[in-house]
């Protein structure tokens, strides 16, 4: 038995030769295929961080509404027979009302009264940091609740504006009790 190693090579040794890496096609569509696949990954991640802050403006505005609900259903409820005479403070279109003075819910009939300066104000007039592109108004209106007297209950209607331009609006009622 000889070892000697043929003098031409073999096809099945010809063949083995030729498969021993990549040909250009074989490569160009790798390349196309992961880059398509790395385009629609990063599209996805653009638009979630593009639209992650949108929930956080959105709850900000839910909270300066409740806050402000909140506020309102605290006053008194005086209307006009008790024979009380009340007088609200009173905004200018500059500068805003300092609602530490409000006690009674007429005082917000119409709020931001008068006050066309944009933001959310503090009870003392100044505006909180953070929330100058914020806008909030409030409609009060006669309503009768679950059997209570409509002249005995007030619909409280809250609508706060984001900065996008998308309104909040939170509702509650206020009692003569």
């Amino acid at each position: 038995m000889s070892t000697e190693l043929p003098a031409f090579p073999t096809a099945r040794a010809s063949v083995a030769r030729r498969q021993c890496g990549v040909s250009l096609i074989e490569l160009i569509i790798f390349i196309v295929i992961v880059s398509v696949a790395l385009t629609g990954i990063l599209l996805v991640m653009d638009q979630v961080t593009r639209h992650s802050a949108d929930p956080l403006i959105r709850k900000q505005a839910i909270a300066i509404a409740e806050s402000l609900l909140e506020e309102i259903e605290l006053q008194d409820y005086i209307d006009g027979n008790d024979g009380v005479t009340t007088t609200c403070p009173v905004a200018s279109a500059v500068t805003p009302t300092n609602r530490s003075s409000y006690h009674i819910l007429d005082c917000y009939k119409g709020f931001p009264n008068g006050g066309a300066t944009p933001g959310i104000y503090d009870l003392g007039g100044t505006i909180v940091p953070g929330l100058e592109n914020y806008s909030a108004t409030v409609a009060l209106s006669d309503g009768g609740l679950g059997g209570i007297a409509a002249g005995d209950s007030v619909r409280i209607a809250v609508t706060v504006t984001t900065p996008q331009g998308e309104s909040v609006v939170i509702e509650g009622y206020r009692t003569k009790y």
